[in-house]
């Protein structure tokens, strides 16, 4: 790596990773690039941009990971420096070879300490020679079924696959029997093919309940490094990060000294130039094992600069023209001590009800939190496409100590509204008040122990349904307004007339009545129980409701028959059913019609037409938001019909095969 001069940068990602570092690099006086896909054409990060160039259609592949179609970009509007942000082609060391054979500046490590580290298993022989503790492992070239199997067993179990190639929980699994070893060998090599272009894998000792502890170090040209202390990034779910705090609860001052001596050594023994990340587990021992190193910036670098007081995105830009770094070791070590806590939630288009199965759509109404950074590229009407990561905003509070930081993040959150598409909110504020992380203790075994699969549902709301038909109630009073005078607004023939209403709320049809009374205020009737409440409108988007002498505050947006609305931090949806014409009978769970439960791709079928199949038998394997799930037979049975083929697009609810039951088959 070289340095050069620029003044025109291209940034080669989306969303709010591109927005982050136009952001920087809009407040040091360079123009920047913005490239785009089908799918991004109205993309805030489009427009935030000097200037913007298509690149693509919407899927990866045809666009963000397109590496012709980036440098044509770059020298279509005259860039001279190219920005990989995190993801896509951050750590693809043809990239960064091919920026600088195209005469510009990768902001970021060369090619070769990319190389040198982007393949997990060459990284940890180069680590072990560095002398920096590794998990125990296999790493070997022989990737045969049955070698892999020997390797594991002499492992022992519980054993970890990796992908070699990549990470982000992608062609990850956790094995802890021998006999469930080959299916999950099989799905790892699958997704790493098609998350990274390799299905190499490597397997590791699985070290049970450890934290996940990461070490940031910065690097320049001129042979100095320095490492900037600590993130935990322990609470995670299929293996990707959720939460993420500096400096770890776990971590002492002398710990903290000998892993960022470590990795200091291990980032000055491959030449490394930038910013990057050492990864290792730490045991309820003490002990410290090194994973992986990313090669780049990570999407929790707000934290650090949280705590020490940088801009690492500045840093970046800085090294890469030549300059030394701003700090020397002691001035950050100082910075550190007195830096105070932070912690930062990624917020993600996911359903935690349903295994945080990846969610599209459009946002009806996004409010971020007042008082805390907010990394996100939301607005409302924005679409969140299938072909990308879930992640959509990431949330920061930096305090004066841990428990200062964590009640003004749990605030921030309780401020924050996005509607229209499922997410994690709510349980991301749940996990927050969880005792056992406000004590410190989340491990990656957090989420699993305290927050199984029936313990992310929301305790119902008995009041839910006569808010949603009071919010119905003024959507519709909203629309009236706007059409007609004055004089004839507000007026009503039927107060004191119960009129029925019938919609769904979230899953459940409800039915009731809603009596309108004079000054915005409601009874409502529903199997027996009268609620009585009325309404002040606070904003557009914002509406107090005093429900049986209790003020309540809503998040709402919606037209025609839709609503969506957040209260006391959990989302709903409504659809009006009232007018709505009879529907034909669908059949639910259970009836043998397998629909997609995503915006997706179909990748893999594991059964035929005719096929008998068994109850939570994978039938087919969707990839959405680079991750693959398994779809699965609710029923016995035999496949009646399969309605797709792979590499079709599918959307929610699209029926993709069907199951007779054993009665039924002949």
């Amino acid at each position: 790596m070289s340095a050069a001069r620029f003044h025109s940068v291209l940034v080669a990602n989306r969303g709010e990773i591109a927005l982050r570092i136009m952001r920087t690099a809009h407040r040091l006086g360079y123009r920047t690039v913005a490239v785009y896909s089908d799918a991004d054409r109205n993309a805030p990060h489009v427009r935030a941009a000097h200037t913007a160039v298509h690149i693509g259609a919407a899927p990866p592949a045809a666009s963000y990971l397109n590496i012709p179609a980036l440098l044509d970009a770059a020298r279509r509007t005259g860039a001279d420096a190219i920005h990989p942000g995190y993801g896509f082609l951050a750590e693809n060391a043809d990239f960064a070879q091919a920026c600088a054979d195209a005469g510009l500046v990768f902001i970021g490590p060369g090619a070769d300490a990319i190389r040198a580290m982007g393949n997990k298993a060459g990284a940890k022989l180069l680590m072990r020679q560095a002398g920096v503790p590794c998990v125990p492992g296999y790493q070997g070239a022989d990737q045969s079924d049955a070698r892999m199997l020997e390797e594991a067993g002499l492992i022992g179990y519980p054993v970890m696959i990796k992908a070699a190639a990549g990470g982000g929980g992608r062609g990850m699994r956790r094995v802890d029997r021998a006999d469930d070893f080959m299916p999950a060998l099989r799905s790892a090599r699958s997704e790493a093919a098609s998350a990274f272009g390799s299905d190499e894998l490597i397997l590791e000792k699985a070290i049970v309940e450890p934290r996940h502890i990461e070490i940031q170090v910065f690097a320049d040209m001129h042979g100095n490094a320095v490492h900037l202390g600590e993130r935990d990034c322990s609470v995670q779910r299929r293996h990707q990060k959720l939460i993420e705090e500096s400096p770890s609860p776990a971590v002492s001052a002398e710990l903290r000294a000998r892993m960022g001596q470590v990795s200091v050594a291990a980032a000055k023994a491959i030449g490394y130039v930038g910013a990057g990340t050492l990864e290792f587990l730490l045991g309820g021992d003490g002990n410290f094992h090194f994973m992986e190193m990313n090669t780049r910036l990570q999407v929790e670098h707000a934290v650090t600069e949280a705590v020490a007081g940088v801009d690492l995105v500045e840093w970046q830009l800085h090294v890469a023209q030549g300059a030394t770094l701003p700090l020397a070791q002691a001035q950050i070590d100082a910075r550190l001590a007195s830096g105070g806590h932070a912690i930062e939630v990624r917020l993600c288009a996911e359903d935690p009800q349903q295994d945080f199965l990846p969610q599209s759509g459009t946002v009806a109404h996004w409010r971020p939190p007042t008082s805390l950074r907010c990394d996100h590229a939301l607005e409302d009407g924005a679409a969140i496409p299938p072909y990308y990561d879930s992640m959509v905003a990431k949330v920061i509070a930096h305090g004066s100590d841990r428990a200062d930081a964590l009640r003004r993040l749990a605030h921030g959150l309780d401020e924050c509204a996005l509607l229209g598409v499922k997410n994690n909110r709510n349980f991301l504020s749940r996990c927050l008040r969880h005792a056992a992380f406000t004590a410190g203790q989340g491990t990656t075994a957090f989420i699993e122990t305290h927050f199984p699969a029936a313990a992310r549902t929301s305790a119902p709301d008995d009041t839910a349904p006569a808010i949603a038909a009071v919010l119905l109630a003024l959507q519709k009073t909203a629309a009236v307004e706007s059409r007609y005078p004055l004089e004839l607004q507000g007026w009503s023939s039927s107060f004191s007339y119960p009129q029925p209403r019938t919609f769904m709320l979230d899953d459940a049809k409800i039915a009731l009545q809603v009596t309108t009374l004079p000054g915005r205020s409601w009874q409502v009737e529903q199997e027996g129980k009268s609620t009585t409440m009325s309404a002040t409108v606070l904003g557009a988007h914002e509406t107090a409701l005093v429900v049986d002498g209790r003020t309540r505050h809503a998040f709402h947006a919606g037209a025609g028959t839709t609503l969506h609305f957040a209260l006391d931090g959990n989302e709903h949806a409504v659809i009006d059913l009232t007018y709505a014409p009879a529907a034909g009978d669908r059949r639910g769970a259970g009836s043998g019609q397998v629909v997609a439960p995503m915006n997706g791709q179909v990748v893999a079928l594991h059964v035929e037409q005719g096929a008998q199949v068994k109850a939570g038998q994978v039938l087919l394997v969707i990839e959405a938001m680079k991750m693959e799930h398994g779809v699965l037979a609710e029923i016995d049975g035999q496949v009646g019909s399969l309605l797709v083929g792979v590499g079709d697009q599918v959307a929610p609810g699209r029926l993709l095969a069907e199951i007779s039951p054993p009665q039924q088959t002949q």
